[in-house]
């Protein structure tokens, strides 16, 4: 009789040592700031000099500068900006990425150089926002190329184009799109080629053109790559902080039913300026703001899961 005990291996073990590492890094560079940020959300920062005394100020900073009229609405017009810089980068994103995604994986369609077109498209994603900025900056400035080509075809004014709260806001907008269209595209074209082919082949036996395939076969099976993309886009789009802020710092203005807007300024851009240091710092204040982008951050994507989801 052997009494020799089977040894097992227990791979449950591996595994938690494998995932704890992304565990570890979350709660202490993204779960606990995000605790401490509604914890400073509900304090007082004063100064005096180096001095710096902390006070529990509860719901002091939303009544007043987030509700109230000691924030000027500053919070609100930076919001509005940055969704709808969002939108307008975001519908013509997907929009294209989706015609592109469709083109690249139909089987009816040979294109002769389809990775090169691929990489030509996805090639602004990779170059730094730093750069970017930097380039349009320079075409549309008052000696930029494309302004001095819209000077002369009577399409802008003599002065720089920056100066104008709308033009530097389309501006924007349109650098957003250019640079991830493609990475959008990218993911779109993996999920649909997840998708199982004979799918494709009995629909084709029955009859069905390559638009009826793409919205009764490809829309409905996509639905969890649309809903990681568009949360994704909605979490980036409303933090949305590099381009506009290397571009012109949210200094343009416009009138909007008679008050003036800051055009380009994004809601983290306000939050911002009152965390760098000087007379004007307020971490309270900016924790305010931090929570009520969390916020809604959290309701679009909640919403966006909920229109995407694969019971609908």
């Amino acid at each position: 009789m052997n009494n020799n005990k089977k040894k097992t291996v227990e791979y449950g073990k591996y595994g938690v040592l494998f995932i704890a590492p992304f565990f570890i890094v979350f709660l202490i560079f993204q779960f606990y700031p995000l605790l401490y940020t509604f914890y400073k959300s509900f304090m007082y920062d004063s100064k005096t000099g180096r001095n710096k005394v902390e006070t529990l100020a509860g719901l002091g900073n939303y009544t007043n500068y987030v509700f109230g009229s000691a924030g000027g609405g500053e919070v609100w017009q930076a919001i509005a900006v940055t969704v709808v810089l969002w939108l307008l980068n975001f519908i013509p994103q997907i929009l294209l990425s989706l015609l592109l995604a469709a083109w690249f994986t139909d089987n009816f369609n040979k294109l002769k150089g389809e990775g090169a077109y691929k990489v030509i498209m996805y090639m602004p994603n990779i170059i730094t926002a730093a750069t970017i900025a930097v380039l349009f900056y320079s075409l549309f400035d008052v000696n930029g190329s494309i302004k001095s080509l819209f000077v002369k075809l009577g399409w802008a004014p003599e002065t720089g184009m920056l100066d104008h709260g709308l033009a530097s806001f389309f501006i924007i907008a349109f650098i957003q799109f250019w640079m991830w269209y493609g990475n959008t595209m990218i993911v779109l074209i993996a999920g649909i080629l997840g998708i199982n082919p004979s799918l494709y082949e009995a629909a084709m036996v029955d009859g069905a053109t390559s638009t009826q395939q793409f919205f009764q076969i490809t829309i409905p099976l996509l639905k969890p790559i649309l809903q990681f993309t568009m949360v994704t886009s909605a979490i980036g789009g409303l933090q949305m902080y590099d381009i506009p802020q290397l571009f012109n710092e949210g200094n343009p203005v416009i009138k909007v039913g008679g008050a003036s807007v800051m055009s380009t300024r994004t809601i983290v851009m306000l939050i911002k300026t009152y965390i760098n240091a000087g007379p004007g710092q307020n971490y309270g204040r900016a924790s305010a703001y931090s929570v009520i982008l969390f916020i809604i951050t959290l309701i679009v994507s909640m919403v966006f899961y909920k229109l995407t989801d694969e019971k609908n």
